[in-house]
This record gives structure tokens, C-alpha cells and sequence, in this order.
């Protein structure tokens, strides 16, 4: 069974920088678009940041110039370096992934357990 695991979360004082990282495992055929997202208490979850297999990126507004996602195919690993952290950056982080496993010809979205991130003001 294919499994996303996150790590890397933590707490940090405001203004500092926390990276990190899903890596996906199981019998993978081809991982395609991977990205984070994040849910604070009482909100929805939401779109932090995305990166397709060949690297583009795209941010929501709310981190764009701060956060950086990048992704290593070999290791089907992506990873989130945050910078300038804020209070309100403090959430649960969720890794996504779009892969096609060995199970089934679609490709299907994979969701990790999660990871919290606390930022102290």
C-alpha cells in the first residue's frame, strides 16, 4: 500500500525557518503533481503550495516569497522550507501527492497523516 509520511514539524519562534518532508513509499508506478497543504483549528484545510514533476511551482498568496517547495524524484520526496514564519502559519501540514501505484491504471490523490507546525510569537 502506498503510504505518504511527513516530518520534520515542530515548534519555532516567530521569524525563524522549519523545513519538511513527505516521502512516499509502496510499489509507485509514477508520482505526478505533489504539494502541502495546512489546517489551522476550526478552519478548513488549505492550499499552501504545489510542485509538478518536472519542478514548476506555484504558491498561495498567503506564503508566496517566504515558503519553498521543491521535490526529489529519485527519492519520491518533496519538501517545504519555511522562512519568516508566522503565528498564523501554525497549522497542520498535510503532504498530497497525485501517483499512479501498481494497484490501479488512474492515478489517484495520496494524503500523509500530517504534520504540526506551531510558530511562537
Amino acid at each position: 500500500q502506498v503510504r505518504l509520511v511527513e516530518s520534520g514539524g515542530g515548534l519555532v519562534q516567530a521569524g525563524g525557518s522549519l523545513r519538511i518532508t513527505c516521502a512516499a513509499s509502496g510499489r509507485i508506478f509514477s508520482i505526478n503533481a505533489m504539494g502541502w497543504y495546512r489546517q489551522a483549528p476550526g478552519k478548513q484545510r488549505e492550499l499552501v503550495a504545489t510542485i509538478t514533476r518536472g519542478g514548476s511551482t506555484s504558491y498561495s498568496d498567503s506564503v508566496k516569497g517566504r515558503f519553498i517547495i521543491s521535490r526529489d524524484n529519485t527519492k519520491n520526496t518533496v519538501y517545504l522550507q519555511m522562512n519568516s514564519l508566522k503565528p498564523e502559519d501554525t497549522a497542520v501540514y498535510f503532504c498530497n501527492a497525485d501517483l499512479v501505484d501498481y494497484s490501479d491504471y488512474r492515478s489517484r490523490q495520496y494524503w500523509g497523516q500530517g504534520t504540526q507546525v506551531t510558530v511562537s510569537s
